[in-house]
């Protein structure tokens, strides 16, 4: 059972990492998609699609195996921490599901405000980053909160 449990941990610790690294990277790629031409310009949307479609699959395999910690280690599902982790994961679920998809989907459609586009990418990436970084922070501080 402790083997099973360390590895359960590897696996939701390299899911972590999945979840958030493509963030990272996607913030100077949006910052360079504003001065690019339209060839260069679909190169980056596609590793934006990539990066949102690779965190997606990362955020299944973060959850499931959370779940699985949480049934075989000593906490509970009433701990404050993994309580408030649940409520920023759900929010974040709706925001991630919301902020790609139908920006990248519209972005080269006439009369698209691109440059607005491109703000909102930013402003997403920025904001979903923060949202990961707060829930690794439950993760790893496990404060009491209440």
């Amino acid at each position: 059972m402790d083997t099973l449990y360390r590895f359960i941990v590897f696996l939701h610790v390299g899911s972590a990492v999945f979840s958030i690294g493509p963030f990272i990277i996607l913030i100077p790629i949006v910052k360079k998609l504003r001065a690019a031409d339209v060839n260069v310009q679909q190169a980056y949307i596609d590793i934006i699609r990539f990066s949102v479609r690779l965190v997606k699959h990362a955020g299944h395999v973060l959850v499931g195996s959370g779940v699985l910690l949480i049934a075989m280690g000593p906490w509970t599902w009433k701990t404050p921490w993994i309580i408030a982790t649940l409520i920023v994961m759900f929010g974040s679920i709706f925001f991630l599901a919301r902020a790609y998809t139908p920006t990248l989907r519209v972005f080269f459609e006439p009369k698209q405000n691109q440059h607005a586009l491109v703000k909102k990418l930013s402003w997403s990436s920025w904001l979903y980053l923060i949202l990961l970084m707060i829930m690794l922070w439950f993760m790893v501080a496990k404060p009491a909160l209440w």
